[in-house]
C-alpha cells in the first residue's frame, strides 16, 4: 500500500526542470491548492456531521434515562406517604365509621353463627337513637365485667388502636346482643303464653329465637334506667345477657354510652351474605304507647359465661384507606407538580 501511494505521488516527469521561481500572483488560487482545501474541508464537515450525530445520538438515550430514574425515586419516595395516609385513613375509619367482629360463640345462633363476620356501623348511633331490635355490639367493662382493667391512657388507647388495625387488639370485653328493652321500657317474661313482654305487649320472637329455645327459662321483670339498655342474645338456652346479671351495677343493663355500633350486615362467609333487618315484632306502635312507672326485682339467673364478640382484621377500613390514599396523593402530586412548573415559567426569560 505504501508503495502505491508513493508511486502515485511521485512526478510522471522524474527529469522534468522543477520550477523554484515565484508564482506570479494574478488573484487566483493554484488547481492543486483548491483541491486541497476543498478535499480538507470535506473532510472536516465529514468529522463534524459524524461528531454531531453521535452526541444527539448519546444525548436522546441519556434524556430517557435520565426521566425513568426520575420518576422510579420520585415513586419511591411517595410510596411511604401514600402507606402513612392509607393507615391514617384506615383508622379513622375503624375508629369512627365501620369495623368487623368474629363471632366466637353461639349466644346469638342461629341469626349469627359461629365464625361469621359482621359489619359494625359506628355512625348511626350518632344520626339516631338505639331503637329496640337492633343487634348491637357494646363494651361491659364495668358493668357486666367488674374486673375489668382501668380505662387506658391515651397513648395506650392510641397504640390499641394501631394493633387493631392488623387484628384484634389486647384485653378485648366486648358483646354481642340484641336490644330487647330501650330506657324506660318495663322488660318482662313471662305472660300467659310464655313471652317476653315489652311495655305489656308481647313479642314475637319465632322469626329469630334458637329453634326449640323458649323465650326464657326463668321469670324476670326490670325497668331500664335512663341512658341503659336490656340486651339479650336469640339463642336464650346458652346467651348470658341482662338476665344473668340483674346483681350488677345497672340492674343487668347495659350503658348506652358504651354501645360501640349496630351490627347490620354479615361479610364473612360469603355463603352467609346478608343484611340484620329489626325483627317485625318490634315495631309495633304499641310499645311506645306506655312506660313504666315502677320497678321489680328479677331473681339473678345463671348460664353460661359470656363470650366477648372480637374484632377481626379491619379489611374493610383498610381497604377503603388504601381506596382513599391513591387518589389524594396522586391530586398532591399532581398540585406539587403544577406549581413547579409555573415557577420554571415565571423564571425562565
Amino acid at each position: 500500500m505504501m508503495d502505491e501511494e508513493m508511486g502515485a505521488a511521485s512526478p510522471a516527469h522524474p527529469e522534468a526542470p522543477v520550477d523554484d521561481g515565484v508564482t506570479p500572483h494574478d488573484g487566483q488560487i493554484p488547481q492543486a491548492d483548491r483541491d486541497e482545501k476543498a478535499a480538507t474541508s470535506d473532510a472536516a464537515g465529514a468529522t463534524g456531521a459524524a461528531g454531531d450525530a453521535g452526541a444527539t445520538g448519546d444525548a436522546k438515550p441519556d434524556g430517557k434515562a435520565k426521566g425513568k430514574g426520575k420518576k422510579r425515586g420520585s415513586l419511591l419516595r411517595e410510596l411511604p406517604v401514600l402507606v402513612v395516609i392509607a393507615l391514617a385513613l384506615a383508622l379513622v375509619i375503624k375508629t369512627y365509621a365501620f369495623q368487623a367482629y368474629f363471632i366466637p360463640s353461639g349466644s346469638m345462633q342461629n341469626t349469627l353463627a359461629i365464625g361469621d363476620k359482621v359489619l359494625v356501623n359506628k355512625i348511626v348511633y350518632h344520626l339516631r337513637s338505639i331503637h329496640r331490635g337492633d343487634i348491637v355490639v357494646f363494651n361491659g367493662a364495668g358493668s357486666w365485667d367488674q374486673n375489668a382493667p382501668p380505662p387506658p391512657n391515651p397513648f395506650d388507647r392510641l397504640y390499641r388502636a394501631i394493633i387493631g388495625l392488623f387484628g384484634a387488639a389486647p384485653g378485648q370485653t366486648d358483646y354481642i346482643k340484641r336490644v330487647i328493652g330501650v330506657p324506660g321500657d318495663h322488660v318482662q317474661c313471662c305472660n300467659a303464653q310464655g313471652q317476653v313482654t315489652v311495655n305489656s305487649v308481647p313479642l314475637s320472637e319465632k322469626s329469630y329465637l334458637y329453634p326449640g329455645n323458649v323465650p326464657s327459662a326463668a321469670p324476670f321483670s326490670a325497668i331500664v334506667p335512663a341512658g341503659h339498655l336490656w340486651v339479650m342474645g336469640d339463642h336464650r338456652a346458652v346467651s348470658d345477657d341482662s338476665r344473668d346479671h340483674v346483681g350488677f351495677p345497672g340492674g343487668g343493663t347495659i350503658p348506652e354510652n358504651e354501645v360501640v355500633g349496630r351490627a347490620f350486615w354479615i361479610v364473612w362467609p360469603p355463603s352467609r351474605w346478608r343484611v340484620l333487618p329489626i325483627p317485625a315484632t318490634f315495631e309495633q306502635s304499641a310499645l311506645n304507647a306506655s312506660k313504666a312507672a315502677g320497678s321489680a326485682a328479677a331473681p339473678q339467673l345463671t348460664s353460661a359465661s359470656a363470650v366477648p364478640a372480637v374484632p377481626v382484621t379491619p379489611a374493610v377500613p383498610l381497604a377503603a384507606g388504601l381506596i382513599g390514599a391513591v387518589p389524594l396523593t396522586w391530586g398532591q402530586r399532581r398540585l406539587r407538580g403544577s406549581v413547579r412548573r409555573r415557577i420554571a415559567r415565571r423564571r425562565s426569560p
